[in-house]
């Protein structure tokens, strides 16, 4: 789990204003950030399964956001895009 100085910082980075907590740019990043400890905590532990199921339901939403960012706002997809492998 991120812990809250994680969280707001990556807040702060992709927020398009100073109260913006919910956009697609932020959830991306946040659930980008997930993914990638979830993906570490299941090479030390193949066999847990729930979590696994856990990490597929995230790159599912993940993979939605990205999907309705690029129809509605390409310049946002496009960096948004760029911007995760520096999360990663």
């Amino acid at each position: 789990m991120l812990n809250k100085d994680e969280k707001s910082a990556i807040i702060t980075q992709f927020a398009k204003s100073a109260n913006d907590t919910g956009s697609s740019q932020v959830q991306i990043a946040l659930l980008s950030k997930r993914i990638n400890q979830l993906s570490e905590h299941l090479q030390k532990f193949p066999k847990d399964n729930h979590s696994r199921r856990g990490l597929l339901c995230m790159l599912g939403r993940r993979k939605a956001f990205l999907k309705y960012l690029e129809k509605t706002d390409f310049k946002s997809y496009s960096t948004i895009s760029q911007s995760m492998k520096e999360v990663v």
